[in-house]
Order: structure tokens, then sequence, then C-alpha cells
């Protein structure tokens, strides 16, 4: 008997195989941001347009329109009173977990932050104000917050607006709020000052690019989201300086028959879940391929989003067999995907140091995404759709920007002073030419 899921197996023996790949990586692609020229597209213009014409109105009308929550300007905002009564009631266990995460990712965005490099020549200065979207998912996620509000205040930024939609009674979940709260008190970190707006989606992007009477206008915009947020956010870069396309999730398993398949099936499942997420596997071996390919079928049905799980795996998914894994290797790095499992026993550091183009590589049995995407350190805010290939992990080198510094004396100038009149001669600029002549001259007379 047939099932729904044996359309996401492909194999090299297939004539259509590498199309079908290619058709793959475009669907995945086509599902971190819309199309400007599509309809969606052109409404995330125009909300955005709407919001620097009319401000707060336009806010609180796509805020009632979209979350389904009615609040005046007024309430966008959450108390620092809120605040801290989220923390006061938050379980002790579960902040002692936070606070762990926290330090890992503390500790390792300052032992890789090159803000405190030292040369004549430049000069490193934080971002002044920086805007955090965490997605209104139906779980919260604080998580969202410590990868990208850590990095920042590791960077020395003063400011961080929070935005998150009101999708808990009306309001933000108070796991979110009390880590909030908790990134300004931790006496390990602290942040000078943290804002937290009830707003969400592409207003909520709109009004920190451009500042409202009620919401700070920030220098960039970070954090994940779906494809309304990720849109806005190309749309206001250049206003704003934004980290990525950083959308649906996405995990690309390169795994042999060492593997377990019951740990790959399940590793595919926790993005496909996101709904919409994509899961993807590569391997030489078609008995162990087959094997994943059994186990999803298996582990899907008791999932409680097993019906939304199902479709993403149909839509964004699949399992290739290539007839080396040196192949997949190649077609791994033309997926540039978010997050890469490599699951090849002793061979996977081998095969890591292959890969050129990836959010974040995991390697081993033993490293599931989820461990990147609570503890280890790095932050889980990564390029998708295929962005790997020219962006990067969100750290905290992203919350700093380089200032050059030249300073020639008298004799450095006089020394360099015939090249660089030649070089501004050439492209027909002599006032550039006689900037530098008029000071020889000086020194002459």
């Amino acid at each position: 008997m047939t099932d729904e899921l044996d359309q996401i197996f492909i194999s090299y023996k297939q004539p259509d195989f590498n199309a079908k790949l290619t058709e793959l990586r475009l669907r995945i692609c086509e599902a971190t941001t819309f199309n400007p020229r599509s309809e969606e597209g052109q409404k995330v213009a125009e909300i955005i347009e709407e919001v620097w014409k009319r401000g707060d109105v336009a806010v609180a009308e796509f805020t009632e329109k979209f979350d389904g929550v009615k609040l005046t300007p007024d309430q966008f905002g959450v108390s620092k009173e809120s605040l801290e009564k989220a923390h006061k009631q938050i379980e002790p266990a579960l902040l002692e977990s936070l606070r762990q995460a926290i330090e890992n990712v503390r500790k390792y965005q300052t032992e890789i932050f090159i803000g405190n490099k030292k040369h004549p020549g430049i000069k490193y200065t934080p971002i002044k104000r920086v805007g955090i979207c965490v997605p209104g998912a139906s779980a919260p996620l604080p998580s969202t917050v410590i990868m990208t509000a850590v990095p920042a205040i590791v960077a020395g930024v003063e400011q961080i607006v929070v935005v998150s939609p009101p999708r808990y009674k009306g309001g933000i979940h108070p796991v979110i709020l009390a880590i909030c709260h908790e990134l300004k008190t931790n006496k390990g970190l602290g942040c000078e000052e943290i804002r937290v707006y009830r707003i969400g989606g592409v207003q909520a992007v709109a009004a920190l690019a451009d500042g409202t009477k009620k919401i700070p206008r920030v220098d960039k915009i970070v954090g994940p989201g779906n494809q309304w947020v990720q849109t806005a956010k190309r749309v206001v870069f250049g206003q704003v300086g934004v980290d990525s396309v950083a959308g649906p999730s996405e995990v690309l398993i390169i795994a042999n028959d060492k593997a377990n398949p019951a740990w790959v099936a399940a590793d595919m499942l926790s993005q496909a879940e996101h709904a919409p997420g994509s899961a993807i596997m590569f391997s030489d071996s078609e008995e162990f391929g087959r094997k994943v390919l059994g186990e999803l079928k298996i582990q899907v049905k008791v999932l409680e989003r097993a019906d939304e799980t199902t479709q993403c795996l149909k839509k964004y998914s699949g399992i290739a067999v290539f007839d080396s894994i040196e192949e997949a290797i190649n077609w791994a790095n033309e997926f540039a995907i978010e997050h890469l499992q490599i699951q090849c026993g002793e061979k996977s550091k081998e095969i890591a140091a292959k890969i050129e183009n990836a959010g974040a590589i995991f390697i081993g049995e033993y490293s599931p995404v989820a461990v990147g995407d609570y503890w280890a350190g790095p932050s889980h805010t990564l390029p998708t759709g295929g962005g790997a290939r020219f962006s990067s992990a969100l750290t905290s080198n992203d919350f700093v920007k380089s200032i050059s510094i030249i300073e020639y004396d008298k004799k450095k100038l006089a020394e360099s002073a015939e090249d660089i009149i030649r070089l501004a001669e050439v492209e027909g600029l002599d006032a550039h030419a006689k900037s530098i002549e008029i000071r020889l001259k000086a020194e002459k007379d």
C-alpha cells in the first residue's frame, strides 16, 4: 500500500533526480520571503507605508486586524512592574536553566567578539539601539530572546527593544517577560535598558525602522520570523540594518548507515513540526534511506501536530539517496541550509570540513539541533532560504560597526603625494589632486 510520504523519497537512479533536488531547493527558498511583486509582497509594502504615514494609529489597527487584539498606543508597552512580576512567578528550576543558557551564550559570544581588537587603522563602536523580533508562536520562545539579546549586550548595545505579538491572553507570555527582566538584572550580564512591546508582524518591523510616538526607532532589527516579518525586514533594510533572512526552520542531515534511523527521523520531525519547516536527509545508502522513511511514517503519527507536520514533510522536505557521499556534500553546499547535521560515524568531522555553506553545523549523533537552539552558545538565529551562501549566524560581532581611522603626517603625505595625484588625475577628479598639491605648495613656500 502506498503511503503519502513515499513521494518525498528520491534516488540518483531516477532520471529526474537533479531536477527534483533543484525544485525542492527552490521551494525552501521561496518559503522564506515573498516575491516583492506578489500580492503578499505588495501587502507588506502597503502596511509599512501606512505605519510610516500614520504611526501608532496604524500599528493599533493592524494589531487588531492580524492578531485579534484591540490595543491603544498607550497599551503597546509592557511596564517594568509586569516584567518584574513575571520574573517573580517563574518556576525556580526553569529560571536556573535559563540562567545557565544565558551564561553559555555570554561565554561563547564574549570569546568570539572582535570589538576589543586594537589596531590604529580601525575603531569598533557598538550599535546604540537594537530591535529584536520574537515570534508569537503558540508556545513561548524565551530562547529567541536569549539568542538575540545576549550577543547584543556582550557587544555593548545600550538599548534593546523587544517586540512580540499579543498572542497570549492579549499580551506576551510571562516567560518571555521574565527573561527580559532577567537580562536587565543579571549580575553577570545586565543591560542598560530593555523595553518590551506587545506588537508583532510587519507593523512592528515598520515601527522599529521609522519610529513612532510610542515606539523608538532602532538602528538594527534582528530575529527570526515568518515570511511576513522577513519580507518586511528586507523592505526596510537600508533605513535600518538587519541581520539576515531568518525565516522558517530548516535542517539537512547527511547520514550514512552508521547512523540511527530513528534518531535521524526524530531530528527531521523536530524542524518539520514548526509548520512551515523543512527537513531533508541525504545519504549514500538506499537501505538506510528507506529505514528513515519508515521511521518518519511511524513517528509523525503520534505528534500533536501530525497533520501540519505531514504537510510540511510533503511540501518542504525530502530523503535523497546519492551515489556517493561526495555528491551529497556538493548538494548540501548548494542548499546552504540553516541547520546542517552530520551523522556519519567516524567520518563526520571529515565531512564537516568540506561544508562551505551552512548556518550552523552539528557534528555527530549526539549533537541534535535542540542543543544549538537552547544551550551550546552560538545563536540559533541563522540565515535560511539559501542565505548561508553569503550570511552568517547572528553573533556579538553583528552589533558593532567599524570606523576606519586614517592619520598622515607631513612627511608621510609628501612621500605618497605623487601617487595619489596620479590616481586622482586618471579619474578626472582634479579637485582631489589639488587638495594634495595645495599642501605640497604650502610646504615649499
